[in-house]
């Protein structure tokens, strides 16, 4: 998926919250941004998204020397999710059809992405599993998946935040976990999912768990590492977390099943829902 003008004021907003993270000094964040908007001048609108975060992530690391900005934001919604994790099992397990419910809920943790929010609190949270346990979901689409995972043999589970990366541990857990390998990012960007949240979510006890390699907020192939390639080319099912990965993967030639939640205008048109809308979708390659 290309980068659309609608997403350059997103850019700034990322940077200057990053910035401000890391420092309290106006000078610092000043020339933090000037860097950013000299990049975002020069970029390539035919790279995804992701692809423009992680050089201003990069950036900001390299200008601050400070690798995770987001720390803080990580611990505390992990922290959060995992307060929830009890009472959304028994949600699930109590459920007509476990699965769609662990789905949905699934879908609602997406809304912890510090990538298209500036702040949001924990009543957010229960808001967006409200909602999506009531919203409409393309059961057409819900009950493909069903089979896919059914017929699969080697599925590949891409998550997206932490905090979120609870409640995929919920859909993992429903699913027939022996065939599953979970993939987190490979260094800090974002509140992106790196190794340490997997282990604090639990997902590191109850499934193979990979990195990507990568310090891209979304899954750039050329950027991954040779272990991680192999397990893209291994897999015969992607489950993808997130609109990092929906704008990075779309395109890919794989059996791939998305879950997020539409938090942006540019994302919802590509996808063709209404912004806030619970997505499970399936890429047109596959």
């Amino acid at each position: 998926m290309k980068t659309y003008l609608d997403c350059i004021p997103c850019f700034i907003r990322q940077a200057f919250d990053a910035a401000k993270f890391v420092t309290d000094d106006e000078i610092i964040q000043a020339k933090i941004l000037r860097e950013v908007l000299l990049a975002v001048a020069a970029m390539d609108f035919n790279q995804s998204p992701p692809m423009m975060g992680q050089m201003i992530h990069r950036l900001i690391r390299g200008f601050t020397g400070i690798d995770d900005p987001y720390r803080d934001i990580k611990t505390r919604y992990n922290r959060y999710a995992l307060n929830l994790y009890h009472q959304l099992k028994k949600q699930i397990s109590d459920s007509a059809d476990p699965i769609e419910t662990a789905v949905r809920l699934a879908i609602a943790g997406n809304i912890i992405d510090f990538g298209a929010k500036r702040e949001l609190d924990i009543g957010a949270i229960f808001r967006a599993i409200d909602h999506a346990v009531k919203a409409e979901l393309d059961m057409a689409v819900f009950s493909d998946f069903k089979a896919a995972v059914a017929k699969a043999k080697n599925i590949l589970y891409i998550g997206d935040n932490s905090g979120e990366i609870v409640f995929d541990r919920l859909l993992v857990e429903t699913l027939p976990r022996e065939k599953i390998t979970f993939v987190v990012r490979g260094r800090p960007v974002l509140n992106d999912a790196i190794l340490e949240d997997a282990r604090t979510s639990g997902i590191t006890s109850i499934v193979p768990v990979i990195d990507t390699g990568s310090d891209a907020p979304g899954i750039i192939m050329a950027d991954c590492s040779d272990d991680c390639r192999q397990n893209f080319d291994q897999c015969d099912l992607i489950i993808a977390k997130g609109q990092g990965n929906y704008e990075t993967l779309f395109d890919l030639k794989k059996n791939i099943y998305f879950m997020f939640k539409a938090k942006c205008p540019v994302i919802a048109g590509h996808a063709g829902v209404d912004e806030g809308d619970i997505v499970l979708c399936r890429n047109v390659q596959s």
